[in-house]
Parts: C-alpha cells; structure tokens; sequence
C-alpha cells in the first residue's frame, strides 16, 4: 500500500476531527516520554449508522516515513485498540455519530520517542484508513535555546522573521553530534516546515545553526477569524445565514486583500480552532454542522496571474489541496468556497500557490502581505539517530513566539 499522508482525512463523511492536550483544544499533541500525559481524540461521522472504528500507532521517522522497526518494541500493549466510547447528535438538523477516546490508554502506551502518526480506522482494517493525526513524543535531553529576530538580509527585513538557534548536544557523543536534523515549524504548519542543512559553528558541545539563508519564514499577518459558536444571532463575521438549506448556509462577509494595508496587531489563534456552541451544552454532540461560505475580493478585482487562492488554517488541515482551493467568480470579481464546519471558533488566512509548480511554497504574501511585527508561534524540534539505530529519536523540542517586540 502507498504511503500515507498525515494529518488527512481519508474516509467520506469524516468531519470534525480534533486531536490536543487534554482539556486544552489550543494545545498540540506533543508528550514527554513516560510523563503520563493525555490527550483527547474527537471525531463525527455523517449520518446514523455508529461504526466499529479502531486506532494503532505507527512509528515515524524525521520526514514521516514509516520506521522500519517491529511495533512490539514501540509499544506497550495492544497494537490496535477499538473506541468504544461514540453519542449519536442530539437536536441537530444534520445527523452525524460523535466519537471520542483519551490517548494514550493503559493498554497502548508508545515507548519509544519519535515521531507517531495516529491511523484511525474501520473494523481493524488498516485498509479501510478513515483519518491519521501526528503525535510528538519527546525524551527531552538536548536543550535548545532559539529566538526571533529579523533576517540579516535587508530585503526580507521588514517582511520576514528568522529563527537562530542553538543546540546543546552534551548528551551526544563528539562524534555523532552532526548526525542530528533540526526541523522548525511556524504555527504548527508542517508544509512549511524549514530544515536547515548544516550548523553555522560548531564550539565545544555546542552546535549553532545561524546561517544567513536558513530557518527564515514569511511573516505574515494576524489571522482572520470566524465566530461560528452561534446560528441564533450573528457574529461580528457573518453577513446572513439562510436557514431554508440543509445543512445551514452560513455566509461570512467579504474578505478584503490586506497586503497593502498597515499591520494591526491583535491576538489570533494563528490557524488552530477550537469546538463550541452557545446554542447548547454540549459542543461535541450537540454542536450544528453547517456549510460555511467563504469570499475574498482582490483588490484589483482580477485574478491572481498564475496563482491559485487557499483557505489556510486547521480548518483545512493546513494543506493547499482541493479542499481549500477557492473558486474564482469573474461575474463579482472574488473567489469563493463552501467548507463543512462545525460550530466553533476558527482562525484563517488566504494564501496563493503558483499553478505551475506542485512543490511551491505557500505564500501570504500577494493576500495578507508580509509584516516582520506579526506574531507567530515557532516551534524547534531536534532529531537523533545513533549508529545502528532504525528510527529518528525526538530528543529537543523548543517553542518561541515572534511578535511586535522583534529587535535584529
């Protein structure tokens, strides 16, 4: 079977997957090894038929690549374990079956750290694969110290942030110590993920990646936002809801092309989004499906030459594929999309792809513009494989937000 990707929903009538610190929807799924930490998994599926769905763990390298070791020796108990735990919506006009499960369980504990990829799937067939989540399991020896400066190159001053860092590899011996890979994440995004190549300086046990070109992100902006807790009464968001559809159409008023307008900060969720309803008690269950109608307006009122339009955030599982990909309406002069969302509050940006390549970053550039001021969330991990070794171990995982306070 071909690899599979993370973080993607492969199963129709999936909706609604969350995976984060437990009681914290804010929170990545990211563990200290044998902490004992939890994590809440909850996921609908459209419709009234409740299913048999089961999870395992798969052990990952550095780039996601299964590793190549027997799962007995990564974890503790069953490999594969059924949830069991599932409430059929309750006062929804869409109907959908809700499942949940805290992770890991006493019965599947990984042992080793890594990387993990969370298969979610039907009757203890991995072939029948609904939904995979990526997990962070860290044994954290190797401390790292980072920070967010501007870029030394004064054309990206202003519209980049850069991401030095510093490794102290003491527990690494002498030898081994460039065998490691650095990988830094801006908002969680993994698409966007820089690996830099080779350390700037190495002193003693200490290992610098500094180089003028590496680990420099596009700044961006403030996220978007959407307050969609509510279908009673109108957000400062939404334009109209027609109530007449199934499920709910929810119209979003337009967004403009930022670009060329000043930065402006204000605290935003950087992408992520959480589940929530003040029309009910209960979120998971109770919280309504709705098809959200999203509209943003170039300024030139033109398409963007060679570009295609995207959705960005954990709304569409930050990937710039069909899911987000915005439709253009030359009648009107925007582009549009529909998405599936469930009540809750959510965190977007637009961003452009060049059509021409399958491999072009995603950039803000032309939609949000790029201000060094904006705040982000960097996120460093540090991976390890000793001679002999058959997985990347995660030894080192360091977070720092960029913001206003920036100095070079």
């Amino acid at each position: 079977m071909a690899q599979r990707q993370p973080d993607k929903i492969y199963r129709e009538g999936i909706q609604g997957v969350c995976f984060f610190a437990q009681g914290n929807q804010q929170a990545l799924p990211l563990m200290e090894l044998g902490s004992g930490e939890q994590f809440e998994l909850h996921f609908d599926e459209l419709g009234k038929q409740p299913r048999n769905y089961y999870y395992s763990f798969q052990l990952c390298n550095a780039d996601w690549s299964p590793a190549d070791i027997n799962v007995f020796e990564y974890i503790r108990g069953f490999t594969q374990n059924r949830i069991m735990q599932y409430r059929f919506s309750s006062n929804t006009s869409t109907a959908y079956i809700h499942y949940q499960v805290n992770l890991p369980e006493k019965s599947c504990v990984p042992i080793k750290s890594g990387n993990y990829l969370l298969k979610v799937y039907l009757d203890a067939d991995t072939n029948q694969l609904a939904f995979t989540r990526r997990l962070l399991v860290v044994n954290n020896v190797v401390p790292i110290l980072a920070s967010a400066t501007q870029p030394f190159d004064p054309v990206l001053q202003n519209s980049h942030q850069k991401i030095p860092v510093s490794i102290q590899v003491k527990a690494i011996p002498m030898f081994m110590q460039q065998l490691g890979k650095l990988v830094i994440l801006q908002n969680n995004r993994w698409e966007t993920a820089h690996i830099p190549t080779q350390p700037l300086i190495i002193r003693g046990d200490v290992v610098e990646f500094n180089a003028e070109q590496e680990a420099v992100f596009p700044a961006g902006k403030e996220y978007r936002w959407a307050d969609l807790r509510s279908i009673r009464f109108l957000s400062d968001r939404i334009d109209r809801i027609d109530p007449q559809t199934q499920p709910p159409l929810v119209y979003l008023k337009t967004d403009a092309e930022r670009s060329r307008s000043r930065y402006t900060y204000y605290s935003d969720g950087n992408g992520r989004f959480y589940i929530g309803t003040t029309d009910a008690a209960n979120p998971w269950w109770q919280g309504e499906y709705m098809q959200v109608h999203f509209t943003f307006a170039p300024t030139s009122k033109q398409p963007y030459a060679g570009k295609d339009v995207y959705i960005w955030g954990d709304c569409t599982q930050m990937l710039s594929a069909d899911q987000s990909r915005m439709e253009w309406n030359a009648e009107k002069g925007v582009y549009e999309k529909n998405l599936l969302l469930k009540q809750g509050y959510y965190t977007y940006q637009y961003i452009t792809k060049d059509i021409r390549s399958t491999q072009a970053i995603p950039d803000p550039q032309f939609t949000e513009g790029n201000y060094f001021e904006a705040e982000n969330e960097y996120l460093i991990l540090y991976y390890y494989r000793s001679f002999g070794a058959r997985h990347d171990e995660l030894l080192g995982v360091q977070k720092v937000q960029a913001g206003t306070v920036l100095v070079r």
